[in-house]
């Protein structure tokens, strides 16, 4: 297949007209399809029904402690919840606070209580000139627009194979002590299902930041969402890292349940220190007596241990795999060879990530949408959403039926193609 810069400007003309009619063949169908946002689509859902027949009217709604769930208390999670996703994130119950149904909530709130009392004594950061946060680029924007509301600026930094680029990492937070915080998404990331090397993760856990209420934002979203059974990825647990690099106190790590069971009706978990844990606890304390232990408990009684939970994901797995695989046969059929874009092939978690040519990303998504398919806006995965090259495109192929999956899957490389051919006649 003859590369698109090696063409002719006779050859390229040609190619946009022949494309021109496929889009318009395209455009005739009056799709409707949505790919902009990760979400579970509903044979996922339908696998934790059995969930809703976990607890039920006559059922004994208490603890091994002998605590009620339907009552006031227990401020940060009953212990099974703790041992549960301890387990999934890898870490001791003791290091852990059980939330509602959110992690994402959660990470707002822990930015909240920084911005307005600070971090273990340390001055609020609404009271600095100028508060900095790192961000992994291409990243999640849920997580920059967190940061963006506060009025927190946001650094991008480069992602690489293996991670961030932890050189500009290091130096960055040794040399500037208004960074205050690095964005994270450790395992499959959002959106290129990158995974953190080894020596990544050890040297995040070393890090050396000039300001001492520095801490690392990790967001473990995907730690159990392997796409395979015999082809995971792994990495190395940071709390455990941390500890042995003498900085027991420098991250907080976050998970749920969201795209395990029901996203609107999950359990989210912060794992931190003890220090951590107890300059957290004076704040929950005030906005809460306690989240929904029914729900804990419900989770409880359905997974009844972490065993259950991976079995669980592998039905998730069965779902999905197809439609990472046919959205990657379609890439390469359509866009193999021909020098216009290169995409990721993850082993797990919710997105593909596709970069397109120089200056074509919000192009081609404004053609897909033109012809009835919605992507996830061009430049979201960069903080304020201006991707410096306009090039990265999150795809999220876990929502529509594998059938409509394909279409607009098919349309989305026609976009590519039709939009990089009119750059390059353009030059």
């Amino acid at each position: 297949m003859k590369p698109y810069q090696e063409m002719s400007r006779e050859e390229l003309t040609a190619e946009r007209n022949t494309l021109m009619e496929e889009y318009r063949r395209f455009q005739a169908m009056e799709l409707s399809l949505n790919m902009a946002r990760g979400l579970p689509c509903r044979d996922q859902l339908d696998l934790s029904m059995g969930m809703m027949d976990a607890l039920y009217s006559g059922a004994d709604l208490s603890c091994e402690d002998g605590t009620d769930c339907r009552n006031y208390g227990v401020l940060d999670g009953i212990l099974e919840a703790k041992v549960l996703l301890g387990a999934m994130m890898e870490n001791h119950p003791d290091n852990l606070i059980i939330y509602g149904n959110s992690s994402l909530n959660v990470m707002y709130d822990t930015v909240a209580r920084a911005m307005t009392h600070g971090v273990m004594g340390s001055t609020p950061w609404f009271k600095l000139a100028h508060p900095k946060f790192l961000c992994p680029a291409p990243g999640y924007d849920r997580h920059f627009a967190i940061t963006e509301y506060f009025g927190i600026e946001m650094i991008p930094v480069p992602m690489t194979p293996t991670g961030p680029d932890m050189d500009e990492v290091e130096r960055l937070v040794a040399s500037d002590d208004s960074i205050k915080g690095i964005w994270c998404v450790p395992k499959y990331s959002n959106p290129q299902g990158i995974s953190y090397s080894d020596e990544t993760v050890r040297r995040f856990a070393r890090l050396k930041p000039a300001a001492r209420d520095f801490r690392i934002f990790w967001d473990n979203a995907y730690g159990i969402h392997h796409l395979y059974d015999d082809h995971q990825d792994h990495i190395v647990e940071i709390l455990e890292e941390c500890k042995h690099a003498g900085n027991p106190d420098l991250v907080y790590k976050f998970a749920s349940t969201s795209k395990i069971t029901f996203p609107g009706s999950g359990i989210a978990a912060l794992a931190t220190s003890e220090n951590n844990l107890v300059d957290i606890r004076k704040q929950l304390k005030i906005q809460t007596i306690g989240h929904d232990k029914v729900n804990q408990l419900r989770h409880v009684r359905f997974f009844k241990n972490i065993d259950g939970m991976r079995d669980h994901m592998k039905k998730h797995a069965e779902i999905l795999r197809p439609k990472f695989e046919a959205v990657e046969e379609i890439l390469e059929r359509e866009l193999g060879g021909r020098d216009i874009g290169s995409w990721t092939k993850p082993k797990g978690g919710y997105f593909i990530s596709f970069d397109a040519m120089p200056g074509c990303a919000r192009s081609i998504v404004d053609h897909a949408k033109k012809a009835g398919v919605t992507m996830t806006p061009a430049g979201a995965t960069w903080p304020y959403g201006k991707d410096p090259e306009d090039r990265n495109i999150r795809i999220a192929p876990t929502y529509p039926p594998l059938s409509d999956l394909k279409t607009a899957a098919e349309l989305f490389a026609l976009c590519v193609r039709l939009v990089s051919v009119e750059k390059l006649l353009e030059i």
